[in-house]
């Protein structure tokens, strides 16, 4: 595995970030002068300091001591489908998804679906997934529109070559229940759309394969 030094690490992430060095002494609880030391190599942060550093540049220890993962990238834009239904009449909606990774956390921000009306039940939604052995999303959900109520978790089996994801959520529905549905995640929104329909058909056993 590359190393990196973690005065580099510290001071492009912080930069990534758009964060000042003021803003991340404030946040880690040290002083201007302390952080300028550590993005000079001047000195290295004891181990609490560090994890307090990790959280607020939102990466792993491992990433801020300088080693670069050689894990799956799902960054950037994809389509997510998801089984849900309104008014009980059972539909698969199709969102325009952005995935940002930090470390093995993703923070997902998805728009409302666009195959269906706007009028028709669809929000937008946010949630954050961790990767479990290069194998698995697990996380969660949340609409962001003000008066919408849904909010779940999620279970996803991930392509071993991050190509796509699937798998079920588990949360309140428009109509207000607790519901399970058949989810997924691909970089056409074609694809996204047919993988959940044929889990659907197939309860499942289709295993999220595109045709």
């Amino acid at each position: 595995m590359e190393k990196l030094a973690m005065s580099e690490v510290i001071r492009s992430r912080r930069n990534e970030l758009g964060l000042t060095q003021t803003q991340l002494a404030t946040a880690i609880g040290m002083t201007l002068r302390q952080v300028t030391r550590y993005e000079a190599g001047e000195q290295e942060p004891a181990f609490s300091v560090a994890v307090k550093l990790a959280e607020a540049l939102g990466i792993s220890l491992a990433e801020l001591a300088g080693e670069i993962p050689t894990g799956l990238n799902l960054n950037g834009d994809w389509w997510a489908a998801w089984e849900t239904s309104k008014d009980g009449i059972s539909r698969v909606d199709v969102h325009s998804m952005t995935a940002t990774q930090q470390g093995d956390r993703i923070h997902l921000d998805a728009s409302r679906a666009v195959n269906v009306d706007l009028e028709g039940g669809t929000y937008a939604w946010r949630g954050e997934v961790r990767i479990w052995d290069n194998e698995a999303l697990i996380g969660w959900y949340r609409a962001t529109d003000g008066a919408v109520r849904s909010k779940g978790s999620i279970y996803f089996h991930l392509h071993q070559h991050g190509q796509t994801a699937y798998g079920r959520w588990v949360g309140m529905s428009y109509d207000g229940e607790v519901i399970i549905g058949w989810g997924g995640m691909a970089r056409k929104p074609e694809d996204a759309q047919h993988m959940v329909e044929q889990l659907i058909e197939t309860n499942g056993a289709s295993r999220g394969r595109i045709s």
